[in-house]
């Protein structure tokens, strides 16, 4: 497999989070921007996941599937009781 290319990316951190990469790269015995890495990575796949859910959310408001305030809020009122109500649809 051919290498990837990349590219250096500088930051200013904080010392306290600086110190804990540092920490994390001692513990699990790579480097500081291995660490870096795997959680820019982790961070951007997050972003994507909620960007994606956001915008199915926002189809399913264009199509009009959506449950109405007053029955969600109805439904969480009665968790608390002996007979909950039966989840929104």
């Amino acid at each position: 497999m051919p290498p990837v290319a990349t590219k250096v990316l500088t930051a200013h951190i904080p010392l306290p989070l600086a110190e804990k990469v540092d920490q994390m790269a001692a513990r699990l015995e790579r480097p500081r921007g291995w660490i870096v890495k795997q959680a820019l990575s982790a961070w951007i796949d997050q972003e994507d996941e909620r960007s994606r859910l956001t915008r199915e959310a926002m189809d399913d408001v264009d199509a009009g599937r959506v449950i109405d305030h007053q029955t969600v809020q109805a439904w969480a009122d009665s968790l608390n009781t002996l007979e909950p109500l039966p989840a929104p649809r």
